[in-house]
């Protein structure tokens, strides 16, 4: 059984280099927990929208959970068809 893989989002928010990890963690696991600091702003709709941009940023479908203060992205599907510039 493979260990859980965590992610923490701070006051910086969703960046490049988050999407890249998470881009990364899914090619191996489907299902990851994020973590957001106090410093994120911790309240339910700014929740919602970090998980929401995280879904549509990511390479993929998928779906997430709220608990808490912690996001739990599970991969859904195939990946998402990628523009090309």
């Amino acid at each position: 059984m493979k260990s859980q893989i965590k992610f923490q989002i701070g006051k910086s928010g969703v960046t490049e280099g988050v999407i890249q990890s998470l881009n990364n963690a899914f090619r191996t696991r489907k299902t990851v927990r994020i973590s957001l600091l106090q410093s994120s702003g911790r309240d339910r709709t700014k929740m919602k929208e970090i998980a929401n941009e995280l879904g549509d940023k990511l390479a993929g479908n998928f779906k997430h959970t709220i608990v808490g203060f912690t996001i739990i992205m599970k991969k859904t599907g195939a990946r998402k068809p990628e523009n090309k510039r």
